[in-house]
């Protein structure tokens, strides 16, 4: 059997292989999944991808599959670490930050202002894939950001380094890295001017320094030569094909909970009376990751949330033998009811820290009420996918109790709609649609419950 792509998708728990066909015409067909355990601690993720494609075929019931193409995604051996450094936290900082987690990055560590040479000995022991420099507006700040340039091109490592910040100065940035013997890549500011966010031409350096020069995992660079078309890392993904539905669906959020960790990816200017009170900008899309949220790794970081009295109680016995021997992925109908539980208040917390409220100040002329963080009162609709959600039948009422009417926190509004991503197929989504934008928007709206009533409206307008 020939496909026309296979989208391999490597977790830090599981691998997933999607194929598809018909991408050439107007009705893309999502053919089938398969999925095994990845084998980072085996020493080659290869054994997973392999593990993944077989079960596809056996899902397909073919003993031979062929593909034109080949993409794939990425979160496997801890995903895209990155460090970035700014100048005021509350500003570039925040900027380049936003800019790296939307691409999918795992921040281990953030500096704001001079470095220091404590700042340079954690960057090592942390020995990142990518660094991100950034700091002062157009025109602004230089002698701090060009000291950080100098401490960093010291580094003993061999790590690219993107600049994204005063324009005024990137031929000395450059050529201060350059010096150091450091690949950099120059990019617009994220910050220009002051409360101007433009942190998608950074996203887009960071998820093309990946796919270029990243090896995460063992096997990786294996896995690298397979691939025909582009790669990217899974939280990027999802967060391009939450970008390429809010173009046609409008204001998301999309919720993606996995073994490793739990991501709220929004994408939503908000509503104007909120976005006048707020007391910083908030970019349009926002990525948060919680990696003490996994359902799999994190499992007993959970537990100990939740209470094991309330776990017990919900489960009707105890649960110390499912936690021992658990699986990444479950098979009995405890381990599932498990997973449920972990899940729901996976979403919960992640949520609640995603988030923005209202606050009330006090000042001179008396109390005035502020918006702090991200608004998602606009928000339509609520998006699940990853592997918890997709599979647990309880996927859409977890997700249905996010909404609130009116309250301190910025919740999405009761009328938002939940959708679930039953084919499981978003990040694959995501990389696909570099290559076939029309197919991927059409095959994640085919795989959601109302996806078939939003494309026929599509198709009569």
């Amino acid at each position: 059997m020939r496909v026309d792509v296979l989208v391999a998708e490597i977790g830090s728990t599981t691998t997933v292989v999607n194929a598809f066909t018909g991408l050439h015409t107007s009705e893309p067909d999502f053919l089938g999944q398969g999925q095994a355990p990845t084998t980072v601690l085996e020493g080659d993720v290869t054994i997973g991808l392999t593990g993944a494609i077989d079960d596809l075929k056996a899902n397909l019931g073919v003993s031979e599959l062929t593909w034109d193409e080949m993409h794939a995604t990425s979160s496997a051996a801890g995903g895209l670490k990155m460090t970035v450094h700014g100048l005021v936290y509350d500003m570039t900082v925040k900027a380049a930050r936003e800019a790296a987690l939307g691409a999918g990055a795992v921040i281990r560590d953030v500096t704001a202002g001079r470095m220091k040479e404590r700042h340079v000995k954690k960057v090592m022991s942390i020995r990142p894939n990518i660094i991100l420099l950034a700091g002062g507006v157009d025109y602004g700040e230089e002698e701090t950001i060009l000291d950080n340039a100098e401490l960093l091109a010291q580094l003993e490592l061999d790590v690219p380094i993107i600049y994204a910040g005063n324009k005024a100065i990137q031929e000395e940035v450059k050529e201060i890295l350059e010096d150091g013997g450091k690949q950099v890549f120059i990019v617009d500011n994220v910050y220009p001017n002051i409360d101007e966010f433009n942190i998608l031409p950074t996203r887009k350096v960071i998820q093309r320094v990946f796919e270029e020069h990243i090896v995460h995992a063992p096997g990786m660079s294996r896995i690298k030569e397979l691939i025909t078309g582009p790669m990217m890392p899974t939280p990027g993904a999802v967060m391009e094909a939450s970008q390429h539905l809010y173009n046609y669906i409008g204001d998301l959020v999309t919720l993606d909970v996995g073994g490793a960790t739990t991501d709220v990816h929004s994408v939503t200017e908000g509503s104007t009376e909120i976005r006048d009170m707020l007391i910083s900008p908030e970019p349009r899309e926002k990525r948060t990751v919680e990696g003490d949220l996994g359902v799999y790794v994190n499992a007993v970081n959970l537990v100990e949330m939740i209470g094991q009295d309330l776990i017990e109680k919900e489960l009707g016995g105890s649960f110390g033998q499912i936690l021992a021997e658990r699986q990444p992925i479950p098979k009995s109908a405890d381990e599932v009811k498990f997973i449920e539980i972990l899940t729901r208040e996976a979403v919960n917390i992640a949520v609640d820290r995603h988030v923005g409220q209202l606050k009330d100040l006090y000042g001179p002329t008396g109390r005035i009420k502020v918006a702090e963080g991200k608004d998602l009162t606009r928000v339509k609709w609520i998006i699940g996918t990853g592997g918890a959600l997709t599979r647990l039948q309880a996927g859409s009422e977890i997700l249905s109790n996010l909404r609130k009417e009116r309250s301190k926190k910025l919740l999405p509004p009761l009328k938002a709609e939940v959708l679930i991503d039953y084919d499981y197929i978003m990040a694959s989504m995501g990389v696909m649609s570099q290559r076939f934008p029309e197919a991927a928007l059409k095959l994640m709206l085919k795989s959601m419950d109302q996806g078939e009533e939003i494309l026929q409206e599509r198709e009569d307008k």
